[in-house]
């Protein structure tokens, strides 16, 4: 994914700072951002050097685990590690953490143990292109796998309402952002 930054496009930024633009609850937090797997005390070390209390994991949609098992051949289980590990050392540091995922993950995210902690974010990426040409009676349903699989019911909300301005980030916010490494 190629993103604009303070000093340009630059596709190999690691780890980058900013403050973070989407409204979850680390809206207006000064955060350090991470495009893939990095060493959780190298991590720690940069965002407390930067006063950041936020680490926001998986940036630039790098969190593809289905991608690495079949790049890889490795198992599900030993791609997810790192990735459990990093967020949970992360966590134990005190600082709140975010994961960007892919919605087809949302299965391999609830089995990771960063999952029950209070200090986690799951963001759960779902991608709709071309959203504002839906019509007003547009709906998303939040479904399940199966009639009554794993939820109790279903969730149908209007798009309408979902994309009300209090919760837009425009592209724009975010080229603030400042690569470190």
């Amino acid at each position: 994914m190629e993103r604009d930054y303070v000093d340009g496009i630059q596709d190999d930024v690691m780890i980058f700072i900013g403050t973070e633009v989407e409204h979850t609850p680390a809206h207006g937090m000064k955060t350090l951002f991470v495009v893939g797997v990095g060493d959780p005390d190298k991590l720690a070390q940069l965002a407390k050097l930067h006063d950041c209390e936020h680490i926001f994991i998986g940036a630039n949609q790098s969190f593809d685990p289905t991608e690495e098992v079949l790049k890889t051949g490795k198992s599900l289980h030993d791609i997810i590690e790192p990735w459990d590990n990093m967020i949970l050392y992360l966590i134990d540091k005190n600082f709140l953490v975010t994961l960007d995922f892919d919605v087809r993950h949302a299965n391999t995210v609830l089995e990771m143990r960063c999952a029950e902690k209070d200090n986690f974010i799951p963001q759960i990426s779902v991608k709709i292109p071309y959203i504002t040409l839906f019509n007003y009676n547009a709906m998303l349903k939040i479904d399940d796998t199966d009639f009554k699989a794993s939820n109790p019911g279903v969730w149908c909300h209007s798009l309408h309402k979902l994309m009300d301005r209090s919760v837009f980030t425009d592209w724009r916010q975010y080229g603030k952002d400042k690569p470190i490494c």
